[in-house]
């Protein structure tokens, strides 16, 4: 089973391993034009309390969004293309490689890039003055996230028949969860109603998760637990298309 994994997840890190400079430059653009126009241009007229700058504000919410980003689109995107046009999926079914092994090594490989990009943005935090603490907690959450995003990148590949089927699961859940997850802004002043439907996504408990942390703050442990829940959903129910799929 092992073996399996590993063989699914080392043909992805050859992948990346070439292309890994490209990777992490690419990776760079968005955080830096993030931390510049929020961080350091409208950052600096907005007052928080109880997390010092925006800027600190701001990072943990960056980091809760970019490794959404890249763990859904290193998984979903390139294995939708393998299994509806590139007909590759299939050498996978074929071969002895069991499903759930699979489904593991595809959520490694885009989990692995979700936290080598979350290392990226850390060091352009800390390049731009921001405070953050980091620990083993820290970084259990933010790999939780990664795992989350890149079973539901795997889980919509399985299910989308379309490049535009695809991006109708960007339009309608990632960009809005990407903007109201508390990435940018505080949800205490939003509607309750509001407030209710954006606190059952899993990208608010990481952006409330990271930002308790990383200021040193108490953190919730129901929201880890619920994170942890949320995982075994998805990837039960990755086992479920897969299963699908196989027959």
């Amino acid at each position: 089973m092992f073996y399996d994994i590993f063989t699914v997840f080392w043909r992805d890190w050859i992948v990346l391993k070439r292309r890994l400079v490209k990777f992490l430059l690419s990776r760079m653009v968005a955080p830096m034009l993030y931390l510049v126009a929020f961080g350091w241009g409208l950052g600096r007229s907005i007052p928080v309390t109880g997390t010092g700058s925006y800027l600190d504000f701001l990072v943990p919410g960056i980091l809760a969004l970019n490794s959404m980003n890249i763990s859904f689109n290193s998984v979903g995107p390139p294995l939708h293309t393998a299994r509806i046009y590139q007909k590759s999926l299939e050498e996978y079914l074929v071969a002895p490689i069991k499903p759930l092994a699979f489904i593991i090594g595809k959520i490694a490989a885009g989990t692995l890039r979700g936290m080598l990009s979350s290392i990226i943005i850390v060091a352009l935090a800390y390049a731009f003055g921001a405070t953050l603490h980091i620990n083993i907690v820290f970084i259990g959450v933010l790999m939780l996230n990664c795992i989350i995003f890149s079973a539901f990148g795997f889980l919509v590949a399985m299910l989308t028949h379309s490049y535009e089927d695809m991006g109708s699961f960007n339009t309608y859940l990632l960009l809005p969860m990407s903007f109201l997850c508390g990435t940018f802004f505080s949800l205490d002043k939003l509607p309750i109603v509001f407030k209710l439907i954006i606190e059952v996504l899993p990208l608010t408990h990481t952006s409330a998760l990271l930002r308790a942390i990383g200021t040193g703050n108490d953190f919730s442990v129901v929201s880890i637990l619920f994170l942890v829940f949320f995982m075994i959903i998805l990837l039960l129910t990755c086992i479920l298309m897969m299963k699908k799929v196989c027959k």
